[in-house]
């Protein structure tokens, strides 16, 4: 009789451990995946109130875009910087941000060194501007290739969510059909051993 009462508790404690284990995992894949899903269209959003539209050059310069085509996703996002990056290198004759000198000679010639350097009104160094638009071309990309990544952790968290959400629904099948069906004869055992 007392064997069968430590039983029966265990069984409820195994019943509780297996529905509260299938509840937080329910709950957690659950809000995972929304989590995600509102990520996922919040990325999209963002991208498409930009209203950037792909170039009538995007195939010439590598991106898998059609001319004219608007941008509003990440992948899509990420093939515009290609596009960025290509101009910038068209305009900088294919160099990058620290090939460039930082400054101008009196005779237009590029140069790092402050004192060949020509000078403004002011008496300081003139900066060499190709260098501001690769760093205004370089904050773009960067910007893009986010939205990119960001599209891409939302989808990462929705098949996380999902991933989460099938074991708790597999638990809580188990224990349903498991752990009733064990402690039902339980219960008619003690019934019967009362008659």
């Amino acid at each position: 009789m007392i064997g069968m009462r430590k039983e029966g508790e265990r069984n409820r404690l195994f019943r509780f451990g297996g529905y509260f284990a299938s509840g937080i995992l329910i709950l957690l894949g659950a809000g995972t995946i929304v989590v995600g899903a509102l990520g996922f269209s919040e990325v999209r959003d963002t991208i498409a109130q930009e209203k950037i539209t792909a170039t009538p050059d995007a195939r010439e310069q590598g991106a898998d875009l059609d001319p004219g085509q608007v941008i509003d996703t990440g992948a899509e996002a990420k093939e515009f910087a290609k596009i960025i990056r290509a101009h910038v290198l068209e305009i900088t004759g294919g160099r990058t941000y620290s090939e460039m000198g930082r400054f101008l000679t009196p005779s237009g010639e590029e140069t790092s060194d402050e004192a060949e350097a020509a000078t403004d009104e002011q008496a300081n160094p003139v900066p060499n501007t190709l260098r501001d638009v690769w760093v205004t071309a370089t904050s773009l990309t960067t910007s893009l290739n986010t939205a990119f990544l960001a599209e891409r952790i939302a989808l990462f968290s929705i098949v996380m969510g999902l991933a989460l959400l099938l074991p708790g629904i597999g638990f809580l099948v188990l224990t349903i059909a498991v752990l009733r069906a064990r402690t039902e004869p339980a219960q008619t055992d003690v019934g019967t051993a009362a008659l």
